[in-house]
């Protein structure tokens, strides 16, 4: 008799969830990481931050419910805001500890062209994201757009939603955006989203300036 498949369970690695943590801290504050750990279950958590390693930290089921927490315990719309604002938290504790690194990559990118600082930012990002952790992420384009689609999202893992769930990453994308444009915006939406039944969650940055 064959054995029945299993299914995989998908991580984030502990230096991405030191920092997921790091940022929500920054965000919400003691007293809040402790509400919405403690709802999540996830206390375990609360007694000190993961180690700065690659070793399998958080599943996506897990990082799926503390979110879903976030939201029951601030509000659906102020926790999507949360989550926003903790993304744009994440790239900045995510440059930390890269020292000299980081300005060696300013230096660079300051004699591109935006639309070229754009598109090597997000490549750069989403070799990371795709290398430390078992998401996958593939960039797409228009004439109009980029897009970060996630094939298969760690944020919104098993979640049920009405609207786009994914606000972490739009702030994340955002601030990167940011930092390798030298302060210029872009409008960042997510119009697809596995929370809402979508095949993929897929996140669509306009070519053209805010400014």
């Amino acid at each position: 008799m064959s054995e029945l498949p299993t299914t995989l369970t998908y991580y984030f690695p502990n230096r991405l969830v030191r920092i997921l943590l790091l940022a929500m801290h920054e965000t919400v504050g003691k007293n809040g990481v402790s509400a919405v750990l403690n709802t999540a279950r996830l206390q375990h958590l609360l007694a000190q931050l993961p180690p700065p390693n690659f070793e399998p930290g958080l599943s996506f089921d897990e990082v799926g419910r503390l979110f879903q927490a976030l939201e029951g315990v601030y509000g659906v719309r102020s926790g999507r805001r949360l989550s926003w604002q903790m993304g744009r938290s994440c790239f900045k504790y995510g440059m930390e500890g890269l020292g000299g690194v980081v300005g060696v990559a300013d230096f660079a990118l300051r004699f591109l062209p935006v639309s070229l600082r754009v598109h090597v930012g997000l490549e750069v990002l989403t070799e990371i994201l795709n290398r430390y952790g078992d998401q996958q992420i593939v960039l797409g384009e228009d004439e109009q757009h980029y897009s970060v689609i996630m094939q298969r999202p760690g944020l919104c893992w098993n979640r049920h939603t009405e609207s786009p769930a994914c606000t972490l990453m739009v702030g994340l994308l955002e601030e990167m955006l940011y930092w390798v444009t030298r302060g210029q915006r872009f409008l960042v939406e997510e119009t697809t989203c596995q929370a809402c039944g979508d095949p993929v969650c897929t996140i669509q940055i306009s070519k053209a300036t805010m400014d």
